[in-house]
């Protein structure tokens, strides 16, 4: 009854979370027949990203809880400092004034491609597992989709501030670099996946706001 509670929950909450954003950010990829303006489409870009960010923390919490022995996490830790750094985050304002707006964008359309790549092995990999909850994989596929929509969105705001596209395709593994999967190893090895993702998809919701700030007075431009 619990189980079917939360489905039920979750579905409510995916179907209000597409009736708010709408289909593929409202705009073709090309941008001919987007009629959105630059600030609308960054807002939803935004809200986008804040939701993904919040499905990923949410899935990796889940995961540690279902398949990783109490013991095992507190040894592990959050295994962040596995994570393949992709891009180089600003460590101080100093930093942040140095990066171009340009730069922003294309940083979000490079980590989104990255990890469109990388979930669908993570995805491959979760329907291997013995009763792995539905509701986990249907919050993978959920970001899966989300990023594909958010990539769409990317693109048509970067042509419509007149930029060059810079597209990245990596379709290397991420479990290349990690433990060869063998039972708890391979659960280890998606875990680490997971974490990287929380991690990536924060950098992302931070360099859309970083980016909105810079276009606008944004009352949340304080925290930047």
């Amino acid at each position: 009854l619990k189980m079917m509670l939360l489905q039920g929950w979750l579905g409510i909450l995916f179907c209000s979370i597409h009736g708010m954003l709408g289909s593929v950010l409202d705009c073709e990829v090309g941008g001919v027949h987007c009629t959105m303006s630059i600030e609308m489409l960054l807002d939803r870009a935004i809200q986008h990203a804040e939701l993904i960010y919040r499905i990923s923390e949410e899935t990796r919490t889940q995961f540690k809880e279902t398949f990783i022995p109490l013991a095992l996490v507190t040894q592990q830790g959050h295994a962040d400092h596995l994570c393949t750094v992709i891009l180089p985050t600003p460590s101080s304002k100093s930093e942040v004034g140095q990066i171009s707006d340009k730069w922003l964008l294309h940083s979000v359309l490079i980590l989104v491609q990255f990890w469109i790549n990388h979930l669908v092995d993570l995805q491959a990999s979760l329907d291997h597992y013995d009763n792995t909850p539905q509701d986990l994989l249907d919050k993978t596929k959920w970001v899966s989709s989300k990023l594909m929509s958010l990539e769409k969105g990317l693109l048509t705001l970067i042509r419509k501030v007149r930029w060059d596209v810079l597209l990245f395709f990596n379709k290397n593994s991420i479990a290349d670099h990690l433990a060869s999967p063998r039972t708890m190893e391979h659960v280890m090895r998606d875990y680490t996946m997971l974490s990287c993702f929380r991690k990536d998809a924060h950098k992302i919701e931070t360099f859309l706001k970083l980016f909105k700030c810079r276009q606008t007075d944004w009352p949340g431009c304080s925290f930047y």
